[in-house]
């Protein structure tokens, strides 16, 4: 699925993409892959492309690419 980075909190190391479904996915920094980093992300611009999934707390991105 592809989305944008909505929100972004790096001195926690996660934040949250909105998916092209309109949902917004929590994501951690361990989940981003080689090319994109959580220090070259920008809110409502950076976007990415990653795979959804469901944890107990909500919807998760994980696997995450930049575009």
């Amino acid at each position: 699925m592809r989305g944008k980075v909505a929100r972004v909190i790096r001195d926690k190391g996660f934040g949250f993409i909105k998916g092209e479904d309109g949902r917004e996915y929590f994501f951690h920094m361990s989940q981003l892959q080689e090319g994109i980093s959580i220090l070259n992300i920008e809110e409502n611009k950076t976007e990415v492309e990653f795979t959804p999934t469901q944890s107990n707390k909500g919807p998760r991105a994980e696997e995450i690419y930049g575009v």
